[in-house]
């Protein structure tokens, strides 16, 4: 079906309007068009955002830190969704989003490293995840190009990886095919009425009214005018640098699976695609709503990816970039509906929007058609910055 410019003034309004057409918001619109609901998408490039930046990794394992075993549970479901997910996704678009098996291998390069990566094992081990302690040895024998001086590493088979890219043009194919409708420009206000959100301001002038209202716009929900006070939107935006690299013609692939590591305290990481290109980053900075990229952050990641792979200096340099993550108080999503009836939020997934995609748009479809968050999405309600209990749930 081709994709329809809906919602000018005299049109049928659509039953949900999605505000934000990034991979969490493609997502949402494409689970529940196909669960029904008339739906559009307001965004001027969909598919753009912080997915154009994002490496693709699909690593709910490696990415655990201390306090965030709640939300590791949400990531597992979403990472267990991933294969189907893709299956499905592939059909619909009649095109390939890169989806590797490939497994992840977190290394250390020195005492203190293998001491901070001793720590993350024993968490991983508490919380009942499949990890493998390895050898410096064992390492290079899955990865002959790592460094010399690693000094161990955990193999985790389960952490896999997506190419954000192709996954985002397979998500507007596959909305288009179901009827998703766009508007592209730019929504510059939330549209209430009776105490219910009933749509949104175009920036071009129109109305565009919906019975439902889906927040998706990353780091800038929280700046859509017309949200009341009651309705806690405290997503930020934290920069992130990555680069893009290509394997040598005629040569063997470098890496065959991601590669991790925390070089003197920063993080870094290396991950393979089929096609050649090896993506590296990724710094995290808190600069506010500043993309340029830095000498010191392109200076950084080679540098500390050169100490994990020292053949990666012979590479081409294809591509430097820099985004934005949006990014809440505890790191997690704000999901379903808001103190607002008629408004829902689908932001703030912080490093892991790649991975959250399939359970995102799984949970947000479910809210719209039911009213009511599945059980596994209560935990990150939209209204748990607002002192709401998140067991109300608004009509």
């Amino acid at each position: 079906m081709a994709a329809r410019d809906t919602g000018r003034a005299g049109r049928e309004a659509p039953d949900v309007v999605v505000v934000g057409g990034g991979v969490i918001g493609l997502a949402t619109a494409w689970r529940t068009a196909l669960r029904g609901l008339a739906t559009v998408v307001v965004d001027p490039r969909p598919g753009g955002g912080a997915a154009g930046v994002a490496a693709g990794m699909l690593a709910p394992v490696t990415e655990l830190h201390h306090g965030e075993e709640t939300l590791l549970r949400l990531n597992l479901a979403s990472a267990d969704r991933y294969p189907a997910f893709v299956a499905e996704l592939t059909e619909a678009a009649g095109t390939d989003v890169g989806y590797r098996a490939c497994g992840t291998l977190a290394v250390a390069l020195d005492a203190d490293d293998r001491a901070q990566l001793r720590e993350s094992h024993l968490l991983q081990r508490r919380c009942g995840l499949e990890v493998a302690w390895l050898t410096g040895r064992e390492c290079r024998r899955l990865e002959p190009m790592l460094a010399p001086g690693v000094r161990g590493g955990l193999r985790v088979d389960g952490d896999h990886q997506v190419d954000p890219r192709p996954l985002v043009a397979a998500l507007r194919t596959a909305c288009q095919r179901a009827g998703v409708g766009w508007r592209r420009e730019a929504a510059t206000e939330l549209l209430v009425s009776g105490d219910r959100a009933v749509g949104v301001a175009l920036a071009g002038g129109d109305r565009l009214t919906a019975g439902q209202t889906v927040l998706a716009a990353g780091c800038h929900s929280g700046a859509l005018a017309g949200l009341p006070p009651e309705v806690a939107v405290p997503v930020r935006p934290v920069q992130g640098e990555i680069l893009r690299l290509r394997d040598l013609p005629g040569r063997p692939p470098l890496l065959h699976r991601t590669v991790r590591a925390v070089v003197r305290g920063a993080e870094v990481y290396l991950v393979p695609r089929d096609s050649g290109e090896l993506v590296v980053g990724a710094t995290s900075d808190e600069r506010g709503w500043d993309t340029r990229v830095t000498a010191g952050g392109v200076y950084q990641l080679l540098r500390d990816a050169h100490e994990l792979v020292p053949g990666i200096t012979e590479l081409p340099l294809l591509e430097t970039r820099a985004g934005l993550r949006p990014t809440t108080p505890d790191n997690a999503p704000l999901l379903g509906p808001t103190a607002l009836p008629g408004l829902q939020l689908a932001t703030g997934h912080h490093r892991n929007g790649i991975l959250l995609a399939p359970i995102t748009g799984e949970a947000l479809a479910a809210s719209l058609t039911s009213g009511e968050l599945p059980e596994y999405a209560r935990p990150f309600h939209a209204g748990r910055f607002a002192g709401d209990t998140g067991r109300r749930v608004p009509a």
